[in-house]
């Protein structure tokens, strides 16, 4: 069965959802992510959970185009967690249909963090969804250990770990680490590509995690060996923002580029691996 890959929302910003599932239909990707929480205070997303009219015209997109989402984000945990205020954003996700929640950690408290993902994983749970909890380097989820031991202690079923290659490359997480995750922990992966080397400051590493990606075989992160380690048959969210670039060829012609890349790139990991 070929892998599913899916159109991320940072890679096609600023297409409102419904325009993103017609452009993933377009291009052949098989699903979209979807972000409908900003991931900063006052920052982008769409306006699905409070638009009926938008949340209307999405669910019929996906109907006739047969693209569905994969996931939506972006629920971010920190010391003032309260489950109840993403009861909207959970009834959302489920009118979609989509699979997964992408989730940060911001919490210092570890202990607190864990209780509170897994209280997410609970609320989640009740609409059939997983919460897939992502590391970042300058969040408090820094690597792919604090986020397992995480996920692990967390003890839902439906909690995962979420690897994005950028974050695998520049955190103190190896090869070995994301050889350790259990596969029923992991539901999909992120792909892009990006200079070697690990940025000196967070105000750098979030700049190129937000706007300045770069296709796969562009860049110097150990893409085969990141997904080496991965099951062959993980979906693939092509999460690859370059504002300059994008803002150059257009949205459309970017997400085929990234599409591109990203076949060629696993059609030649699958070939080296078999």
């Amino acid at each position: 069965m070929p892998r599913v890959i899916s159109l991320a929302y940072l890679t096609s910003a600023p297409l409102d959802p419904p325009g993103q599932i017609a452009l993933a239909a377009r291009l052949g990707y098989q699903a979209v992510g979807l972000r409908v929480l900003p991931a900063v205070p006052g920052g982008p997303c769409s306006p699905l959970i409070e638009d009926p009219a938008l949340m209307r015209e999405t669910r019929t997109r996906i109907r006739e185009t047969g693209v569905p989402v994969l996931d939506m984000e972006i629920v971010r945990i920190g010391p003032d967690f309260r489950r109840d205020a993403f009861q909207p954003f959970l009834d959302a996700c489920s009118a979609v249909g989509a699979r997964a929640i992408l989730v940060a950690g911001d919490d210092p408290d570890e202990a607190r963090l864990t209780a509170s993902f897994a209280a997410f994983c609970a609320a989640a749970a009740r609409h059939g969804l997983t919460a897939d909890l992502e590391f970042m380097p300058w969040t408090r989820v820094p690597d792919a250990r604090t986020a397992l031991r995480i996920v692990t202690r967390a003890g839902q079923p439906n909690a995962r770990l979420l690897v994005d290659a950028l974050h695998a490359g520049r955190s103190r997480t190896t090869l070995a680490d994301l050889a350790a995750i259990p596969r029923e922990r992991l539901g999909y992966a992120q792909i892009c590509d990006a200079p070697a080397g690990i940025p000196e400051s967070q105000e750098a590493l979030i700049r190129a995690a937000r706007s300045e990606r770069l296709l796969p075989g562009e860049g110097g992160i150990d893409l085969a060996g990141i997904f080496a380690q991965l099951p062959r048959d993980l979906p693939i969210s092509v999460e690859i923002p370059n504002d300059a670039r994008k803002a150059a060829v257009g949205v459309e012609a970017w997400s085929r580029q990234a599409l591109a890349a990203t076949r060629d790139f696993l059609a030649s990991h699958d070939r080296d691996s078999a």
